[in-house]
């Protein structure tokens, strides 16, 4: 009888053990917040039927290099991570939209929930291909960056990040910013998408 309940309280803390050590991993980092990216408006609840990252907003990782590497086209706002595939769904081009006027001067802001040592935060707009009813692609997106601001390995000051930055002039219609943020010390980054509406 004692090595049976032995056996139960062994058992027990091994599995503790294991749901704490899983715990710990998705601790989380962060996720765009303004223009309000899909993982928000799913972790808020404006949009249901979200899966997993209705938890883990700040958890949408994949690797790092984009746009000439990182997570494959079609994959882009999940950053290629499966758990996070509706992410990625256009839901018919009906993902809440922020409102902005093209030309304008707008704050960007990240939520972290875990700071890390920074390559560079990178702001990627759509082109007129973009079609916002498919999952996206690179093709859709503007060549380079409408902004990039360095970090040079530092790690951000607050759990609050924000850029100032300038809409590009000349945009209309329903389009998407893919925001990039790359850490410096690891083989990832973080990706958000935004729906924006000029």
């Amino acid at each position: 009888m004692r090595k049976k309940i032995s056996a139960v309280i062994v058992g027990c803390s091994l599995a503790c053990v294991s749901v704490l050590s899983t715990a710990g991993t998705a601790s989380s980092h962060g996720y765009a917040d303004a223009p309000t990216s899909r993982q928000e408006f799913c972790a808020n609840g404006t949009v249901p039927d979200c899966g997993e990252i209705q938890w883990e907003p700040q958890s949408v990782e994949g690797p790092k290099g984009f746009p000439d590497a990182g997570p494959s086209d079609g994959t882009l706002c999940a950053g290629g991570n499966s758990r996070f595939a509706e992410l990625d769904d256009p839901r018919g081009g009906a993902w809440p939209a922020t409102s902005l006027t093209a030309g304008q001067d707008y704050t960007f802001r990240w939520r972290l929930t875990a700071r890390h040592a920074t390559t560079d935060f990178r702001y990627y707009i759509t082109n007129d291909s973009y079609d916002p009813t498919q999952p996206l692609t690179r093709s859709e997106l503007e060549p380079e960056p409408f902004l990039t601001v360095p970090y040079d390995g530092r790690v951000p000051e607050s759990a609050i990040v924000e850029h100032q930055g300038t809409i590009p002039a000349g945009k209309s219609g329903r389009q998407l910013i893919l925001a990039v943020w790359t850490i410096a010390d690891t083989g990832n980054a973080f990706y958000a998408c935004s729906d924006v509406q000029f």
